[in-house]
Protein backbone atom coordinates (compact mmCIF):
# COMPACT_ATOMS: atom_id res chain seq x y z
CA UNK A 1 0.00 0.00 0.00
CA UNK A 2 1.42 2.86 -0.93
CA UNK A 3 1.40 6.88 0.30
CA UNK A 4 -1.38 7.71 -1.64
CA UNK A 5 -3.87 4.95 -0.44
CA UNK A 6 -3.18 6.58 3.32
CA UNK A 7 -4.49 9.77 2.50
CA UNK A 8 -7.73 11.38 3.64
CA UNK A 9 -10.34 11.90 0.49
CA UNK A 10 -9.40 15.75 0.83
CA UNK A 11 -5.93 15.47 0.10
CA UNK A 12 -6.25 12.72 -2.32
CA UNK A 13 -7.93 15.18 -4.15
CA UNK A 14 -5.44 17.55 -4.40
CA UNK A 15 -3.04 14.62 -6.13
CA UNK A 16 -5.77 13.71 -8.58
CA UNK A 17 -5.72 17.49 -9.46
CA UNK A 18 -2.20 18.25 -9.49
CA UNK A 19 -1.85 14.68 -11.66
CA UNK A 20 -4.63 16.13 -13.91
CA UNK A 21 -3.38 19.33 -14.57
CA UNK A 22 0.34 17.76 -15.49
CA UNK A 23 -0.64 15.03 -17.97
CA UNK A 24 -2.78 17.92 -19.96
CA UNK A 25 0.24 19.88 -20.28
CA UNK A 26 2.48 17.18 -21.90
CA UNK A 27 3.82 15.46 -18.83
CA UNK A 28 5.00 19.39 -17.30
CA UNK A 29 3.45 19.95 -13.71
CA UNK A 30 2.49 23.27 -13.38
CA UNK A 31 4.89 25.38 -11.80
CA UNK A 32 6.38 29.16 -12.02
CA UNK A 33 10.07 28.33 -12.08
CA UNK A 34 11.17 31.85 -11.59
CA UNK A 35 9.32 31.95 -8.71
CA UNK A 36 9.79 28.84 -7.23
CA UNK A 37 13.46 29.22 -7.43
CA UNK A 38 13.66 32.66 -5.79
CA UNK A 39 11.13 30.83 -2.83
CA UNK A 40 13.92 28.09 -2.75
CA UNK A 41 16.74 30.11 -1.95
CA UNK A 42 14.98 31.53 0.65
CA UNK A 43 13.56 28.13 2.29
CA UNK A 44 17.01 26.40 1.53
CA UNK A 45 18.79 29.46 3.67
CA UNK A 46 16.60 28.90 6.68
CA UNK A 47 14.14 26.18 6.81
CA UNK A 48 12.79 27.51 10.48
CA UNK A 49 12.79 31.04 9.64
CA UNK A 50 9.54 32.48 10.02
CA UNK A 51 9.97 33.63 6.90
CA UNK A 52 10.44 31.07 4.27
CA UNK A 53 7.64 31.42 1.98
CA UNK A 54 7.70 27.69 1.36
CA UNK A 55 9.39 24.34 2.77
CA UNK A 56 12.99 23.55 1.65
CA UNK A 57 13.17 21.25 -1.30
CA UNK A 58 16.51 18.52 -1.41
CA UNK A 59 15.66 16.20 -4.07
CA UNK A 60 17.11 17.79 -6.54
CA UNK A 61 18.31 15.43 -9.38
CA UNK A 62 21.98 14.50 -9.86
CA UNK A 63 24.83 13.16 -11.65
CA UNK A 64 23.68 9.43 -11.02
CA UNK A 65 20.15 10.16 -12.44
CA UNK A 66 21.80 11.04 -15.90
CA UNK A 67 21.72 7.20 -17.56
CA UNK A 68 18.29 6.70 -16.95
CA UNK A 69 16.94 10.17 -18.17
CA UNK A 70 19.55 10.08 -21.05
CA UNK A 71 18.78 6.47 -22.32
CA UNK A 72 22.65 5.25 -21.72
CA UNK A 73 24.55 2.67 -20.25
CA UNK A 74 24.58 3.32 -16.32
CA UNK A 75 28.99 3.52 -16.56
CA UNK A 76 29.28 4.44 -12.96
CA UNK A 77 33.08 4.28 -13.56
CA UNK A 78 33.70 5.81 -16.74
CA UNK A 79 31.88 9.33 -15.39
CA UNK A 80 34.05 9.74 -12.38
CA UNK A 81 37.49 8.18 -13.06
CA UNK A 82 38.04 7.39 -16.85
CA UNK A 83 36.91 9.64 -19.27
CA UNK A 84 36.12 13.36 -18.98
CA UNK A 85 35.30 14.36 -21.89
CA UNK A 86 32.36 12.12 -22.00
CA UNK A 87 31.21 12.70 -18.66
CA UNK A 88 31.46 16.66 -19.75
CA UNK A 89 29.77 15.72 -23.06
CA UNK A 90 26.48 13.74 -21.02
CA UNK A 91 26.25 16.27 -18.07
CA UNK A 92 26.30 18.88 -20.72
CA UNK A 93 22.98 17.41 -22.99
CA UNK A 94 21.59 16.54 -19.19
CA UNK A 95 22.12 20.02 -18.09
CA UNK A 96 20.09 21.13 -21.52
CA UNK A 97 17.24 19.09 -20.47
CA UNK A 98 17.01 20.10 -16.95
CA UNK A 99 17.18 24.32 -17.97
CA UNK A 100 13.91 23.36 -19.68
CA UNK A 101 11.86 20.93 -18.01
CA UNK A 102 13.27 22.84 -13.77
CA UNK A 103 14.96 25.73 -14.91
CA UNK A 104 18.42 25.30 -13.79
CA UNK A 105 21.39 24.02 -15.02
CA UNK A 106 21.99 20.90 -12.46
CA UNK A 107 25.27 19.73 -12.52
CA UNK A 108 29.03 20.88 -13.02
CA UNK A 109 30.43 21.77 -16.97
CA UNK A 110 33.89 22.83 -16.32
CA UNK A 111 36.99 20.24 -16.43
CA UNK A 112 38.62 19.88 -13.23
CA UNK A 113 42.00 21.33 -13.44
CA UNK A 114 44.70 18.56 -12.11
CA UNK A 115 47.13 20.92 -11.12
CA UNK A 116 44.69 22.35 -8.11
CA UNK A 117 43.93 18.63 -6.64
CA UNK A 118 45.14 18.25 -3.24
CA UNK A 119 47.95 14.91 -3.10
CA UNK A 120 46.49 11.81 -1.60
CA UNK A 121 45.75 11.95 2.34
CA UNK A 122 45.39 8.73 4.13
CA UNK A 123 41.95 8.45 5.12
CA UNK A 124 40.88 6.96 8.36
CA UNK A 125 40.34 3.44 6.88
CA UNK A 126 44.03 3.83 6.01
CA UNK A 127 44.95 3.82 9.23
CA UNK A 128 42.75 0.75 10.31
CA UNK A 129 44.73 -1.06 7.31
CA UNK A 130 40.98 -1.05 5.48
CA UNK A 131 41.62 -1.57 1.65
CA UNK A 132 39.21 0.91 -0.25
CA UNK A 133 38.31 -1.20 -3.21
CA UNK A 134 35.94 -0.45 -6.44
CA UNK A 135 33.76 -3.35 -6.82
CA UNK A 136 30.87 -4.28 -9.30
CA UNK A 137 31.76 -3.36 -12.79
CA UNK A 138 30.55 0.12 -14.50
CA UNK A 139 27.43 0.26 -11.88
CA UNK A 140 29.67 -0.64 -8.97
CA UNK A 141 31.15 1.86 -6.17
CA UNK A 142 33.56 1.79 -3.73
CA UNK A 143 33.99 -0.66 -0.75
CA UNK A 144 35.76 -0.59 2.51
CA UNK A 145 37.91 -4.47 2.77
CA UNK A 146 37.73 -6.18 6.29
CA UNK A 147 40.80 -5.90 7.74
CA UNK A 148 40.76 -8.19 10.91
CA UNK A 149 38.48 -11.41 10.97
CA UNK A 150 38.91 -12.64 14.73
CA UNK A 151 38.86 -10.94 18.12
CA UNK A 152 42.79 -11.65 18.04
CA UNK A 153 43.42 -10.46 14.77
CA UNK A 154 41.35 -7.03 16.01
CA UNK A 155 43.33 -6.43 19.12
CA UNK A 156 46.58 -6.84 17.29
CA UNK A 157 45.33 -4.45 14.40
CA UNK A 158 44.57 -1.93 17.27
CA UNK A 159 48.09 -2.43 18.75
CA UNK A 160 49.19 -1.28 15.39
CA UNK A 161 46.74 1.64 15.09
CA UNK A 162 47.70 2.75 18.53
CA UNK A 163 51.23 3.00 17.93
CA UNK A 164 50.67 4.73 14.28
CA UNK A 165 48.80 7.38 16.32
CA UNK A 166 52.36 8.62 17.85
CA UNK A 167 53.44 9.49 14.64
CA UNK A 168 50.15 9.95 12.91
CA UNK A 169 51.59 13.19 10.51
CA UNK A 170 53.88 11.04 8.68
CA UNK A 171 51.80 8.70 8.56
CA UNK A 172 48.77 10.54 6.60
CA UNK A 173 50.68 13.23 4.63
CA UNK A 174 52.51 12.30 1.26
CA UNK A 175 56.49 12.48 0.76
CA UNK A 176 55.83 15.75 -1.05
CA UNK A 177 53.13 17.47 0.69
CA UNK A 178 54.89 20.26 2.36
CA UNK A 179 56.13 21.37 -1.64
CA UNK A 180 52.79 20.94 -2.40
CA UNK A 181 51.26 22.08 0.21
CA UNK A 182 53.14 25.36 -0.69
CA UNK A 183 51.99 25.46 -4.20
CA UNK A 184 48.52 25.22 -3.62
CA UNK A 185 48.17 27.65 -0.79
CA UNK A 186 49.84 30.31 -2.96
CA UNK A 187 47.27 29.48 -5.50
CA UNK A 188 44.23 30.24 -2.77
CA UNK A 189 43.20 26.79 -2.20
CA UNK A 190 42.60 26.06 1.33
CA UNK A 191 44.02 22.57 3.31
CA UNK A 192 41.10 19.76 3.18
CA UNK A 193 39.74 19.65 6.67
CA UNK A 194 38.40 16.54 8.31
CA UNK A 195 34.47 17.09 9.42
CA UNK A 196 32.55 13.61 7.72
CA UNK A 197 33.18 10.71 8.75
CA UNK A 198 31.68 7.69 7.85
CA UNK A 199 29.85 6.56 10.61
CA UNK A 200 31.31 4.61 14.26
CA UNK A 201 29.18 1.44 13.41
CA UNK A 202 29.64 1.63 9.89
CA UNK A 203 33.27 1.75 9.97
CA UNK A 204 33.79 -0.47 12.47
CA UNK A 205 31.52 -3.29 10.75
CA UNK A 206 33.62 -2.46 7.57
CA UNK A 207 36.81 -3.43 9.18
CA UNK A 208 35.61 -5.84 11.89
CA UNK A 209 32.99 -7.70 9.70
CA UNK A 210 28.89 -6.97 10.62
CA UNK A 211 28.28 -10.20 12.47
CA UNK A 212 31.64 -10.47 14.10
CA UNK A 213 31.05 -7.03 15.25
CA UNK A 214 27.52 -8.13 16.89
CA UNK A 215 28.76 -10.74 18.39
CA UNK A 216 32.33 -8.73 20.07
CA UNK A 217 29.50 -7.24 22.34
CA UNK A 218 28.58 -10.42 23.91
CA UNK A 219 31.72 -12.08 23.76
CA UNK A 220 34.11 -9.55 24.59
CA UNK A 221 33.17 -6.46 26.13
CA UNK A 222 36.30 -5.02 27.35
CA UNK A 223 37.80 -5.29 23.26
CA UNK A 224 34.25 -3.60 21.90
CA UNK A 225 34.89 -0.93 24.33
CA UNK A 226 38.56 -0.74 23.32
CA UNK A 227 37.86 -0.82 19.32
CA UNK A 228 35.37 1.88 20.39
CA UNK A 229 37.76 4.04 22.13
CA UNK A 230 41.08 3.72 19.45
CA UNK A 231 38.43 4.70 16.65
CA UNK A 232 37.21 7.87 18.34
CA UNK A 233 40.63 8.69 19.31
CA UNK A 234 41.86 7.83 15.94
CA UNK A 235 39.21 10.11 14.42
CA UNK A 236 40.64 13.35 16.85
CA UNK A 237 43.96 12.68 16.36
CA UNK A 238 43.37 12.70 11.92
CA UNK A 239 41.50 15.89 12.32
CA UNK A 240 44.32 17.77 14.12
CA UNK A 241 47.13 16.69 11.72
CA UNK A 242 44.68 18.36 9.19
CA UNK A 243 43.85 21.62 11.57
CA UNK A 244 47.70 21.78 12.55
CA UNK A 245 48.50 22.22 8.84
CA UNK A 246 46.35 24.39 7.79
CA UNK A 247 47.23 26.93 10.61
CA UNK A 248 44.27 26.17 13.10
CA UNK A 249 44.09 26.33 16.83
CA UNK A 250 41.58 24.02 19.01
CA UNK A 251 40.14 27.65 19.43
CA UNK A 252 40.11 29.19 15.97
CA UNK A 253 39.07 25.00 13.53
CA UNK A 254 36.46 25.49 11.90
CA UNK A 255 33.60 23.74 13.71
CA UNK A 256 30.67 21.18 12.41
CA UNK A 257 30.90 17.05 12.08
CA UNK A 258 28.73 14.86 9.30
CA UNK A 259 28.35 11.16 10.13
CA UNK A 260 26.66 8.77 7.65
CA UNK A 261 26.27 5.53 9.48
CA UNK A 262 24.15 3.51 7.44
CA UNK A 263 25.12 0.01 9.97
CA UNK A 264 23.62 1.98 13.05
CA UNK A 265 20.68 0.07 12.26
CA UNK A 266 22.16 -3.09 13.41
CA UNK A 267 22.85 -1.83 16.86
CA UNK A 268 20.50 -1.97 19.83
CA UNK A 269 20.57 0.66 22.10
CA UNK A 270 22.91 -1.42 24.32
CA UNK A 271 25.45 -2.00 21.95
CA UNK A 272 24.80 1.82 20.71
CA UNK A 273 25.53 3.67 23.82
CA UNK A 274 28.42 1.16 24.60
CA UNK A 275 30.30 2.11 21.01
CA UNK A 276 28.68 4.97 19.26
CA UNK A 277 28.10 6.96 21.96
CA UNK A 278 31.79 7.34 23.29
CA UNK A 279 33.17 8.49 20.02
CA UNK A 280 29.90 10.94 19.07
CA UNK A 281 30.85 12.85 22.69
CA UNK A 282 34.54 12.97 22.09
CA UNK A 283 34.08 13.95 18.68
CA UNK A 284 31.06 16.59 18.58
CA UNK A 285 32.50 17.96 21.99
CA UNK A 286 35.36 19.22 20.13
CA UNK A 287 34.04 19.60 17.16
CA UNK A 288 30.75 21.25 17.48
CA UNK A 289 29.59 22.13 21.33
CA UNK A 290 27.68 25.44 20.39
CA UNK A 291 24.23 25.32 18.79
CA UNK A 292 24.67 26.79 15.52
CA UNK A 293 27.69 24.59 14.81
CA UNK A 294 26.45 21.75 12.10
CA UNK A 295 25.67 18.06 13.98
CA UNK A 296 24.43 15.70 10.60
CA UNK A 297 24.14 12.19 10.35
CA UNK A 298 22.75 9.91 7.81
CA UNK A 299 21.52 6.95 8.32
CA UNK A 300 19.37 5.91 5.41
CA UNK A 301 18.16 2.70 7.11
CA UNK A 302 15.17 1.60 10.17
CA UNK A 303 17.18 3.10 13.02
CA UNK A 304 14.27 4.43 15.06
CA UNK A 305 15.51 2.64 18.14
CA UNK A 306 18.06 4.78 18.65
CA UNK A 307 16.35 8.08 18.21
CA UNK A 308 16.23 8.42 21.83
CA UNK A 309 19.81 8.06 22.30
CA UNK A 310 20.55 10.59 19.50
CA UNK A 311 18.44 13.14 21.10
CA UNK A 312 21.71 13.69 23.69
CA UNK A 313 23.13 15.18 20.37
CA UNK A 314 21.19 17.90 19.62
CA UNK A 315 21.24 16.96 15.79
CA UNK A 316 21.11 20.01 13.56
CA UNK A 317 20.78 18.02 10.52
CA UNK A 318 19.10 14.60 9.60
CA UNK A 319 18.70 12.26 6.65
CA UNK A 320 16.93 9.29 7.91
CA UNK A 321 15.51 6.32 6.35
CA UNK A 322 12.17 6.08 4.94
CA UNK A 323 10.66 3.76 7.85
CA UNK A 324 10.96 7.05 9.97
CA UNK A 325 8.11 9.98 10.08
CA UNK A 326 9.16 13.82 10.06
CA UNK A 327 6.94 13.48 13.90
CA UNK A 328 9.23 11.01 14.63
CA UNK A 329 12.80 12.56 14.10
CA UNK A 330 11.16 16.14 15.60
CA UNK A 331 10.31 14.62 18.74
CA UNK A 332 14.00 13.52 19.11
CA UNK A 333 15.75 15.97 17.32
CA UNK A 334 14.08 19.37 18.10
CA UNK A 335 16.49 21.80 16.48
CA UNK A 336 17.27 19.42 13.26
CA UNK A 337 16.63 20.26 9.51
CA UNK A 338 14.81 17.03 8.49
CA UNK A 339 16.42 16.24 5.25
CA UNK A 340 13.42 13.55 4.54
CA UNK A 341 11.46 11.67 4.26
CA UNK A 342 10.43 10.51 0.55
CA UNK A 343 11.34 6.94 0.00
CA UNK A 344 14.07 6.58 -2.62
CA UNK A 345 12.28 4.42 -4.30
CA UNK A 346 8.99 5.84 -5.11
CA UNK A 347 11.12 8.63 -6.84
CA UNK A 348 13.22 6.69 -8.53
CA UNK A 349 10.48 4.38 -9.98
CA UNK A 350 8.51 7.64 -11.14
CA UNK A 351 5.59 6.91 -8.82
CA UNK A 352 4.19 10.28 -9.20
CA UNK A 353 0.69 9.80 -7.10
CA UNK A 354 2.89 8.45 -4.09
CA UNK A 355 5.67 11.06 -4.77
CA UNK A 356 3.21 14.01 -4.08
CA UNK A 357 1.21 11.95 -1.19
CA UNK A 358 4.36 11.57 0.92
CA UNK A 359 4.99 15.33 0.54
CA UNK A 360 1.65 16.14 1.89
CA UNK A 361 2.12 13.72 4.74
CA UNK A 362 5.51 15.13 5.54
CA UNK A 363 5.02 18.78 4.95
CA UNK A 364 1.46 18.47 7.59
CA UNK A 365 3.77 16.85 9.96
CA UNK A 366 6.20 19.66 9.79
CA UNK A 367 4.23 22.30 9.01
CA UNK A 368 3.92 23.70 12.65
CA UNK A 369 7.30 23.62 13.52
CA UNK A 370 8.82 23.79 9.84
CA UNK A 371 12.33 23.04 9.67
CA UNK A 372 11.72 20.29 6.51
CA UNK A 373 14.06 20.08 3.08
CA UNK A 374 11.92 17.52 1.46
CA UNK A 375 14.26 15.39 -0.06
CA UNK A 376 15.16 11.76 -0.32
CA UNK A 377 15.28 9.07 2.68
CA UNK A 378 18.54 8.38 1.91
CA UNK A 379 20.25 8.60 -2.33
CA UNK A 380 18.66 10.01 -4.72
CA UNK A 381 18.78 7.12 -7.52
CA UNK A 382 19.25 6.51 -11.25
CA UNK A 383 16.07 6.53 -12.71
CA UNK A 384 14.39 10.19 -10.76
CA UNK A 385 13.64 12.27 -13.94
CA UNK A 386 13.16 15.88 -14.09
CA UNK A 387 9.65 15.31 -14.76
CA UNK A 388 9.70 14.24 -11.28
CA UNK A 389 11.73 16.73 -9.80
CA UNK A 390 9.11 18.95 -11.49
CA UNK A 391 6.02 17.73 -9.92
CA UNK A 392 7.49 17.64 -6.73
CA UNK A 393 8.55 21.47 -7.59
CA UNK A 394 4.98 22.18 -8.76
CA UNK A 395 3.48 20.70 -5.04
CA UNK A 396 5.33 22.46 -3.41
CA UNK A 397 4.56 25.43 -4.65
CA UNK A 398 0.77 24.69 -4.73
CA UNK A 399 0.49 22.75 -1.45
CA UNK A 400 3.38 23.74 0.96
CA UNK A 401 3.65 27.21 1.32
CA UNK A 402 3.87 29.05 4.03
CA UNK A 403 3.18 32.31 3.81
CA UNK A 404 0.02 32.11 1.81
CA UNK A 405 -0.85 28.36 1.78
Amino acid sequence: MGAYDLLANEDKQKVDQLLEETAANGGLAPVDLDQFWKDQEEARKAPFSEDAPQTAFGAICNWECIFDELGIEQDWWRFQHEDVDWALAISRRYNDKAEEVVGRRLLPESRPDPKQKWPEIKGLHDIFEGENAWEGGKAGSWWLKQAANTPEELAALLDRVEARLENLRDFMLPENWDEEKARLTALGKNVPLYRAQRGPCTFACSIFGPENMLLLYFDDPELFSRYSDVVGRAILARAKVLDEEAGFTPETARRGWSWADDNCCLFNPDMYEAFAMPIHRAVLGTYATHPEETRYQHSDSDMAHLLPLLSELDLTGTNFGPTLTVAEIREHCPNAVIHGQLAPFTYSRNEEANMVAEFLRDFAQAREKRGLSFTTAGSINNGSRLTGMRLLMAAIQRYGRYTDG
